[in-house]
């Protein structure tokens, strides 16, 4: 069975699309209209909590990889900036609130069944709220890095994790 385009036909002129080269690259697009289907990344936005040389993480509830620990960090909505999503995903995640000290790092989440990620990941302190798994969280709990849970859902939050621990 041939692999099915995204979209069959155009959503701005009804046109069937067409795979026709866009720079290189075989794309859906509208021989009629031009419209190009671009498929890009998504970004998300997060936070590397410290507390006492343990991190926080959580456990998630839902699909994909339900039950595999990550770093508090979610996709960003439409007309969200990088720094309000990941704020906003600590405090839906796990009930506290956080202020950003800075950028720490920026990951291509390639393991995601849903959509390619750019993840952007900030380091932040916390500034109040009581610690429990809300949102989409079966549990949030702090994490030494000798003991660090071995399902970590994404490639991407391991990769920080062992850049965060490589430099601190």
């Amino acid at each position: 069975m041939p692999k099915r385009l995204p979209f069959r036909y155009c959503p701005c002129c009804s046109t069937p699309l067409e795979k026709l080269d866009d720079h290189g690259h075989a794309r859906p697009t509208c021989p009629l209209c031009g419209w190009v289907h671009y498929r890009n990344p998504v970004p998300a936005a997060g936070v590397i909590l410290e507390r006492k040389g343990e991190v926080l993480m959580v456990k998630r509830r839902y699909a994909p990889r339900v039950g595999a620990w990550c770093l508090p960090a979610g996709f960003m909505e439409y007309g969200e900036t990088p720094e309000h999503c990941a704020v906003r995903e600590v405090e839906e995640e796990t009930g506290l609130v956080v202020r950003l000290t800075g950028l720490f790092g920026v990951y291509a989440g390639m393991d995601d069944p849903r959509a390619r990620a750019v993840l952007i990941l900030y380091t932040a302190e916390r500034e109040g709220g009581r610690l429990h798994p809300g949102d989409d969280a079966l549990e949030a709990e702090w994490f030494p890095r000798a003991a660090l849970p071995r399902a970590i859902a994404f490639a991407a939050h391991r990769q920080a994790l062992k850049d965060y621990f490589g430099r601190h």
